[in-house]
């Protein structure tokens, strides 16, 4: 069966909490298995016969609705895609200070993509490898201003990671 890692969106920030034991249990129940959480920022592990990334990624959205009552948006990627976001990553000049992952529900084409490389900010720069927007800061993250809102909507919806917790997962869930 397909193993896929999921990054949720926006939980345990706010009033949005979802304790990771509580998230387990809720994708356990409706039939995943192997599943596994990495930190309290949403990020899991799920085995499934399923394999569509989007309907893993539909059924997880629903479970998680069901569970909490509010919508989590999930952005699913296989292990492969993961190793490949951090392949990509290794190849840019690094950053002095940051790299963070915007990763995407879908590839933003090649319009979307010129825009977000074209978007001019100071000690910022912006790489789109298929379905992940690398984000290379020259300054601490809270300073930075990230992308605007015609890059955000050239993106579509997804959840940002720092390069090292993705680089955390691919160890420990080798």
């Amino acid at each position: 069966m397909p193993t896929f890692v999921a990054f949720l969106r926006a939980v345990n920030v706010g009033k949005r909490t979802y304790p990771m034991a509580e998230l387990r249990a809720a994708v356990e129940a409706a039939g995943f298995a192997d599943v596994a959480t990495h930190i309290q920022t949403g990020n899991l592990r799920v085995t499934t016969p399923m394999r569509s990334r989007d309907r893993v990624a539909a059924e997880l959205e629903r479970v998680f609705e069901a569970d909490r009552g509010f919508a989590v948006p999930t952005i699913v990627f296989t292990r492969a895609e993961i190793e490949q976001v951090v392949a990509d990553a290794e190849e840019l000049p690094p950053p002095e200070v940051a790299h963070y992952v915007e990763l995407l529900r879908a590839e933003p084409g090649a319009a979307g993509a010129k825009l977000i490389e074209g978007l001019e900010r100071d000690r910022e720069r912006f790489v789109v490898r298929g379905r992940a927007v690398h984000m290379l800061y020259d300054r601490a993250f809270h300073e930075a201003k990230g992308l605007n809102a015609a890059a955000q909507k050239a993106a579509g919806d997804g959840t940002n990671r720092n390069l090292k917790v993705l680089r955390a997962i691919l160890e420990k869930w080798a």
